[in-house]
């Protein structure tokens, strides 16, 4: 004889792993701004590809999130103190590394290159240029992401987001946010 028994959930949807969604962004050169708090809302964790600029932009996004960063050009010792300059991890099946200054496929920055070619991340991030970039390398299997810049010091007309997720090594649904137009 068959049963219900109610609030019962199958083991496989216990044991279903959910993905990570993560919000980038870089240069913020200490501007805040609270459309960071809302955009990032459903994400999982923050991740900052450099020149923070202030410890409060820092504090700011980690109380909110788990957030993961790199020191970039123009942050001071406030905030090297606590990020390193490359920053390289595990994300649901998936090597990231993150430097601030790192150059795009083809055109690696000197200081990442030789990493990158001995042992290649799955997912490259870095910062610096203010252009959002997202572009595969074919030659070293990785994707790369420059996520543009947040804050208003720089010559970008818009400011940007991206949002994406990673699910058992792979990515899915990378998003670009444009925020508005530089005060």
């Amino acid at each position: 004889m068959l049963r219900f028994v109610p609030n019962i959930v199958p083991l496989s949807i216990i044991n279903k792993k959910t993905m990570t969604r993560i919000g980038l962004l870089s240069d913020t050169h200490a501007f805040w701004d609270d459309k960071y708090l809302k955009y990032f809302e459903n994400c999982d964790e923050i991740w900052h590809a450099g020149d923070i600029g202030s410890v409060e932009v820092a504090r700011k996004l980690s109380a909110f999130r788990p957030f993961r960063a790199v020191y970039g050009n123009i942050d001071g010792q406030d905030i090297r103190r606590l990020y390193p300059q490359t920053n390289r991890f595990t994300v649901d099946g998936a090597e990231v590394l993150i430097k601030h200054i790192g150059g795009y496929p083809g055109n690696y920055d000197p200081s990442i290159r030789g990493s990158l070619l001995v042992k290649p991340p799955q997912l490259f991030i870095s910062g610096h240029s203010h252009i959002l970039k997202v572009k595969y390398d074919k030659t070293l299997d990785m994707l790369h992401i420059n996520p543009g810049a947040a804050g208003i010091s720089g010559f970008h007309k818009v400011r940007t987001l991206v949002r994406f997720c990673i699910d058992n090594g792979e990515f899915k649904d990378l998003e670009v946010i444009e925020l508005a137009d530089k005060l």
